[in-house]
């Protein structure tokens, strides 16, 4: 028996077992993300560096069109998206001589509005596997691929975020986790962490909003996630470190064509700001407007065929209450058979998408019936004592999907999967399509295809780089950066996090604009809205150095407190637009115009019709005014001599009720028991109640019939004060309910994951 237990074979067999597993502990430990390290140079700031001003970029670009034979650019990129950037920032790190040029701001369409992930695609390799498609399963691997350079090149604005599938039903654990599994393993060594199963009460533990009843567990993967316009802006300013002359507000207005052969040499754009008009000459130009490619295409070719098939795709911004802050939760069949993510990110809640035909507009708008589509979604996976309200939504966007047809393909064949590079007769050069996660390889395939088609070959310096190249802002930055910022300029902890993960070591450089706040603490950092890390020197810096020119540069682009609650933005709108008018001397009637041209733009961020500014201080004046504000009702201003009597008008509001407002509705509920000499009002009397109340005239008996039923009343005879207050409460929401139209509903189209290129 020891001779057996001694034998080669036994011992070849223990010590092979034993380096497997020192092996594999070996690539556990040193597996999941790497982190910038920490030295002593990352708690000082960087070398300085301001980047060329927009007088000079416009000079360098009306160059080319007077002195084509020495300033002629190499490539001539028209849009500042994702795309765009990163086809400026590949061919600029070449050596390449390139312009940019977008119509509107940096990242002002799809690229901002994107669901901000960062991902492989978890449906995709699902539908590799089911469909035995090839060609999703090397999308996941490219996407897999791009991910990890994504996370390593712009470190301080993205990063890994876990997400949880919860499972209601047992042969679901299986199928899960061996989808999950084979996700990391094509990540293999560029994987963030191991995916992992969590039992019943793990998963409440971590996400405790999540429904009980019927859950059996949750799978948990990892994706990145990231703050996309920033992200589109660091693009843009490292493509400017490299040598790229860009511009913004400068739209082209037609394509400049060489002699009898046709072939483009440039274009003529209009400055937007000023509407002064000049040439651009380029060797090349590069179509990268997403959705909008069709219109550059037939300002090419008139005959042109549209190759854009735009879906709208709606997102929802809730209060952080919602869901974890380090968890984000995924609902893999909807109602309609698309996922519908519900991610934490900069301190509140997202919660999307929708996909519904739309036509191609600069500000599509959220539909309210898709509002309410994700709002019902999202209630479907929540604790029944959650109630999920319409006054909880703070933002809402719609983002155009630019899916695409390849114009060289048969009119038989479908969408093209991931992205699509198609040049014309005359030379134009057109990417369209793919998603954020894979702008890199989209901008290499593109520049490689430029230098082929321009004959660029002997212009360029290198290879491409970007692989490598780290953005602006990285260099100098570390997870612990905030610590120095907070210390040497006395911000508060939440500021100074925020700074480091949205402006990497640039953040000092903000801070170097910072006013002081005149308060004991925080010395630093005076903030433009309550509740929200983003402060006055942000405005500051994104003139100085991020080419901010309108109001809605700021409050939408540069910083993202229109995402993040369309109300706040408006509220911190006067101050926005006071201190762009003391840095670029706007006129009285300029910053009048920004004013009404950004809260235009904030009614496409789900603002409510006729908002205003809040006040600092905004107390309920009498009991009127109280029990009116408690339910969401507003005095309308009078307009006009001989106005009538005051009316009210119903509007949203996060809070059921604010400060001293239940005290108001108890003495109105306290009289009516009074003189009906009762402790509970009679279920009809509390409806005549509610019927007295200012703006709840038009409750019908069915609505309140509906309310009670919802809340659980029905069969109650009467109510007391507390079941009162959730009543009119309900009511409100009924209330909010959009009047039927008499039209067809919006048609929601259900876009196969496969097709959709990631897009929004």
């Amino acid at each position: 028996m020891l001779r057996k237990l001694v034998s080669r074979r036994t011992l070849a067999a223990v010590g092979g077992a034993t380096a497997l597993s020192a092996a594999g502990g070996y690539y556990y430990l040193n597996s999941g993300p790497t982190y910038p390290p920490s030295t002593k140079e990352t708690r000082r700031p960087p070398p300085p560096w301001t980047p060329p001003s927009r007088e000079h970029m416009l000079n360098a670009l009306k160059a080319s069109g007077s002195n084509p034979t020495e300033e002629e650019f190499d490539l001539l990129i028209v849009g500042g998206g994702a795309t765009g950037a990163g086809v400026a920032l590949d061919a600029a790190s070449r050596g390449l001589k390139v312009a940019l040029v977008e119509r509107d701001d940096f990242s002002s369409g799809t690229s901002s509005k994107s669901t901000k992930l960062v991902h492989g695609g978890v449906r995709y390799l699902q539908k590799a596997v089911m469909e035995l498609d090839y060609e999703q399963y090397k999308l996941v691997v490219e996407a897999l691929h791009e991910r990890k350079i994504f996370l390593q090149t712009a470190p301080y604005l993205s990063a890994m975020l876990p997400i949880m599938l919860p499972i209601y039903k047992y042969w679901q654990v299986p199928y899960y986790w061996a989808g999950c599994k084979m996700y990391d393993l094509l990540a293999g060594k560029e994987n963030m962490e191991t995916s992992y199963l969590m039992s019943k009460g793990k998963a409440l533990e971590a996400f405790p909003m999540l429904k009980q009843d019927g859950l059996v567990g949750a799978l948990v993967y990892y994706d990145g996630q990231h703050n996309d316009s920033r992200m589109n802006m660091a693009l843009i300013m490292t493509a400017v470190q490299q040598g790229a002359i860009v511009a913004n507000h400068v739209e082209v207005t037609s394509l400049d064509k060489e002699g009898v052969a046709g072939k483009i040499q440039g274009a003529r754009v209009r400055d937007a700001l000023t509407g002064q008009e000049f040439n651009i000459r380029a060797k090349g130009v590069v179509n990268a407007t997403g959705p909008f490619s069709d219109a550059l295409l037939k300002m090419d070719n008139p005959n042109h065929t549209p190759i854009v098939q735009p879906s709208s795709g709606t997102h929802i911004t809730l209060p952080n209450y919602y869901s974890p802050r380090t968890m984000g939760l995924l609902d893999p069949a909807t109602s309609d058979g698309r996922v519908i993510f519900f991610l934490p990110w900069q301190g509140n809640t997202i919660a999307g998408t929708t996909d519904t035909p739309a036509e191609v507009t600069a500000t599509p708008l959220p539909q309210e019936e898709e509002i309410r589509w994700i709002l019902e979604e999202v209630r479907h996976y929540l604790s029944p004592d959650i109630k999920v309200r319409r006054g909880d939504v703070l933002s809402a966007w719609s983002g155009l999907r630019p899916l695409v047809r390849n114009p060289n393909a048969a009119s038989t064949e479908g969408l093209v999967r991931n992205h699509m590079i198609h040049v014309s007769d005359s030379g134009l050069l057109t990417i369209a399509g793919g998603k954020w996660t894979t702008y890199r390889a989209m901008a290499e395939e593109t520049v490689d295809k430029a230098i082929e088609v321009f004959g660029l070959q002997n212009r360029v310096k290198s290879g491409c780089v970007t692989e490598q190249l780290r953005l602006i802002g990285s260099d100098g930055w570390s997870r612990n950066m905030f610590i120095g910022l907070a210390q040497r300029y006395g911000l508060e902890t939440e500021v100074a996090k925020h700074l480091s993960e949205n402006y990497g070591d640039r953040a000092w450089t903000v801070c170097s604009l910072a006013q002081p706040t005149g308060k004991a603490w925080p010395l630093h950092g005076i903030r433009l809205a309550p509740g929200y890390p983003f402060i006055e020197a942000e405005v500051r810096y994104a003139v100085r150095h991020e080419y901010a020119e309108t109001a809605i540069d700021v409050i939408a682009r540069r910083c993202r407190l229109s995402f993040l609650n369309a109300q706040a933005a408006l509220d911190a709108l006067p101050r926005v637009v006071d201190i762009m008018t003391e840095e670029l001397h706007w006129s009285a009637a300029r910053a009048k115009a920004e004013t009404a041209a950004a809260t235009a733009f904030l009614g496409s961020m789900g603002l409510a019709p006729g908002a205003v500014p809040r006040r600092v201080s905004d107390a309920p004046r009498g009991v009127v005014d109280c029990v009116g504000s408690a339910l969401g009702v507003g005095r309308k201003a009078k307009t006009g001599a001989g106005a009538g009597a005051d009316s009210a008008a119903i509007v949203y509001s996060r809070a059921q009720f604010a400060a001293g407002e239940v005290e108001a509705l108890q003495g109105a509920f306290a009289a009516k028991q009074k003189a009906q000499g009762v402790e509970r009002l009679a279920a009809r009397e509390a409806y005549e109640l509610v019927k007295g109340l200012p703006g709840f005239e038009e409750v019908r008996e069915k609505d309140y019939a509906y309310v009670l039923e919802e809340a659980g009343f029905k069969a109650s005879q009467d109510v007391d004060f507390d079941e009162f207050v959730e009543i009119c409460a309900e009511l409100r929401e009924v209330l909010f309910a959009p009047a039927p139209t008499g039209k067809d509903k919006t048609q929601r189209l259900r876009i196969p994951v496969e097709k959709s290129g990631g897009g929004v």
